[in-house]
Parts: structure tokens; sequence; C-alpha cells
């Protein structure tokens, strides 16, 4: 079973846009075979998405085999999350380079807040995603009985 991005930690981003990336996030990127991450700009959010190589085939697998290799939708998807992408290795101490252009994306400055979100992470502005934290929260729990958890071979039970 793969590792997961669980927890949130936030750590400073210094002048030149380095960040360390969480020690948990870099043993489940480990895992996948590099060294690194990919990021790219969230179509949905003010945040930066964070993909391991391995999810990142797959989006790309995903994106061939849905659509005509010559079409606007393949287009958009490739030209919103394939050319958008950066792979940054980590440097000994764990830390990335994040783009400037990410980083004004998600109104990053001084400290970035790492999400685990399990195959994926993302990257906030920690006071925004606070606040979006709480609203989900407050969503989750109005809707909770409709979560179901697989029974069989994911080892987990109905909720």
């Amino acid at each position: 079973m793969a590792a997961l991005f669980l927890s949130t930690t936030v750590n400073k981003v210094d002048k030149k846009g380095r960040v360390s990336v969480p020690a948990s996030f870099r043993a489940a990127l480990n895992e996948q075979g590099f060294n690194g991450v990919v990021l790219f700009r969230s179509i949905h959010h003010p945040a930066i998405e964070g993909w391991g190589l391995e999810q990142m085939e797959k989006l790309t697998s995903g994106i061939e085999q849905q659509y005509n290799p010559f079409s606007d939708e393949r287009d958009n998807f490739a030209f919103s999350f394939l050319s958008d992408s950066v792979q940054l290795p980590c440097d000994p101490e764990g830390r990335i380079v994040v783009p400037d252009k990410l980083l004004a994306h998600a109104k990053i400055t001084e400290t970035a807040a790492f999400v685990g979100r399990g195959k994926s992470f993302q990257i906030w502005e920690p006071a925004t995603f606070e606040a979006l934290q709480e609203k989900a929260r407050q969503r989750a729990a109005q809707g909770r009985q409709d979560l179901k958890l697989p029974t069989g071979g994911g080892g987990g039970t109905s909720a």
C-alpha cells in the first residue's frame, strides 16, 4: 500500500522561495522513486497542488485515454495541469524552491501550510487554509451520515 500524505504542517518560506517539505511527505514521495515533488496551480482553490510522479503519471494517462489527442478538451487539461507543472527535487535538507508564479497564485509569503489530502497534498497560505478548513469541517459534520467506508479487501468498515 502506498504511503499517504496526512496532517497539516506549517513551515517558513525564505526570501528565495525555499521551504522544507515535511519529513512524512518526503517519505511518501521517496516511495514513488523520486526525491522531490511535482507542483502546479490548483484550478479550484488559491493553493498549490503537490503530487508525486506516480500520481502525475496516472493523470497523464487519464488525459491521454479520455481525450482525442487533437481535441480542445485534451488541450484544456494538458495546458492546465501538465504544462503548468514543475518537477522539483528536494535539496539535502529536504527543501524545495517554489517558483514565484506558484507562490503568487497561493498568496504565500512568509509561511506555507502543507496540507495532506491522501494521495496528494496542497500548499496554502496558512490563514486562508484555516478559514477554508473550518467551513469544510462544518459541511462535513452536516453530511457525515453520507460517508461510507469500503468493506471487504480495503480493510475498512461502514461508518
